[in-house]
């Protein structure tokens, strides 16, 4: 029997969970070290990693599921393959035609996110993911505080393992 999310999304149990992997095109060798294991281990544990397609922390992710048999859906920001070539480690792509506006699906789409290292495309996608209740492991990503308001829902970690077990310990309606 299927359970209701917080955020009123229909959760199939059968279903794998979808970790969203959210970081920059451009990216330096800790992050992309970090991003290739991160993705190892969403594959390992069985769940799909969804990346926003393109170079950097996307493929670094990606090519670490692959490399552990998982698979990888990507949401392209272009309407074809012509516009947006998908790195060479995704199973489906996705094409948006919607540009930037592609990081709303990306969070949609994810069950939870984590941010790794990433410039305003991923911090965008970090507010999209809060406004939407949907929580966030930060891998040596921003740091996010407000002297007004308090920032719950996001979570600071240090390592690849860390992150991939915070984020399955915070996707609710899944077993680990």
């Amino acid at each position: 029997m299927a359970k209701i999310l917080d955020n009123d999304r229909q959760l199939n149990p059968d279903r794998s969970p979808v970790i969203g992997v959210m970081g920059g095109s451009l990216c330096d060798e800790e992050e992309e070290q970090l991003a290739f294991q991160t993705g190892r281990e969403i594959a390992y544990r069985g769940a799909i990693l969804l990346t926003g397609g393109m170079g950097g922390v996307m493929e670094a992710a990606s090519r670490g599921a692959k490399e552990n048999m998982g698979f990888v859906i990507a949401v392209l920001p272009g309407k074809n393959a012509r516009s947006s070539p998908p790195n060479p480690y995704v199973d489906l792509p996705v094409y948006t035609g919607l540009a930037e506006g592609r990081n709303l699906v990306n969070v949609l789409t994810s069950d939870v996110i984590i941010a790794i290292g990433g410039g305003w495309g991923t911090l965008s996608e970090i507010a999209l993911a809060r406004r939407v209740q949907k929580e966030v492991i930060m891998l040596k990503s921003w740091n996010i505080s407000h002297k007004k308001f308090p920032v719950d829902g996001i979570f600071e970690v240090q390592s690849a393992k860390e992150a991939v077990e915070e984020a399955f310990a915070r996707i609710k309606g899944f077993k680990i």
